[in-house]
């Protein structure tokens, strides 16, 4: 297990801020301290039955996509994008609209905190007792900013299928509310239910920094989680088009 105080941490406090703050489902979770005071984070296994102690079938995306290092090296499982993702969704989930939304809240909850970890393999299908596949509840969320400096996004290939950028990106070199609303519309959800998605997930959560305060992440760990989180709310808010619609009038 992890012994770094702040990646421990730093996975409880993401974890407990989707849940709480957000709503989003999430694998059980827990911070424990050894007789040292070295914290541990443990997560329940989401793949038993709890009734029946049977164990369901759990599949990640690097499988559902084929990518193994024999395929594709050492990084196979960041060499895709989130919109293969989600045909791989379409492809495999029979509720798939439900399940595209749990998804494309995911992914922008994955921005929104700097989790630059949200590879194929962190996205998974589980089996339901009827036999059928639906998402998994999110695990291994957390803010990688505050260990080291990489890019927006994990996958390789970004939002979209194909090397497509949004004008929003091609003019200013970076992911803001004209990225996402975009991935929302190319993955099949309906306009008004994307609007409304990342009109909540871009509500400043004062919440946020008041949990990040109380965790038992260091001090300087703590500015910058609350310091990368303000600065992607500031992304998240920026409409390039809105701008451009505005300066044209």
């Amino acid at each position: 297990m992890n012994s770094d105080n702040n990646g421990n941490t730093g996975f409880y406090l993401t974890m407990q801020i989707a849940k709480q703050v957000f709503k989003l489902k999430v694998a059980e979770n827990a911070m424990i301290f050894f007789e040292k005071g070295e914290p541990a984070y443990i997560t329940k296994r989401f793949d038993i039955d709890s009734e029946t102690a049977k164990k369901m079938g759990k599949v990640d995306f690097a499988t559902l996509a084929d990518k193994t290092k024999e395929t594709d090296g050492n990084e196979f499982k960041y060499n895709y994008s989130y919109e293969g993702i989600a045909t791989l969704i379409k492809k495999h989930v029979a509720a798939y609209p439900v399940a595209l939304e749990e998804f494309f809240k995911l992914v922008v909850f994955n921005f929104l905190f700097s989790n630059g970890d949200a590879h194929l393999k962190n996205f998974s299908l589980l089996e339901t007792p009827q036999g059928d596949y639906h998402m998994s509840p999110a695990y291994d969320l957390v803010n990688t900013r505050i260990h080291v400096k990489d890019p927006e996004l994990a996958l390789k290939d970004g939002l979209f299928e194909n090397d497509y950028y949004t004008k929003s990106n091609k003019a200013n070199g970076f992911h803001a509310y004209d990225d996402f609303f975009e991935f929302g519309i190319r993955i099949g959800l309906l306009e008004a239910r994307v609007r409304r998605i990342l009109n909540e997930l871009a509500k400043h959560r004062p919440e946020v920094e008041l949990i990040t305060q109380r965790s038992f992440l260091s001090d300087e760990a703590k500015e910058i989680y609350k310091e990368t989180y303000l600065d992607r709310l500031k992304l998240l808010n920026y409409s390039f088009l809105n701008l451009k619609k505005e300066a044209e009038n």
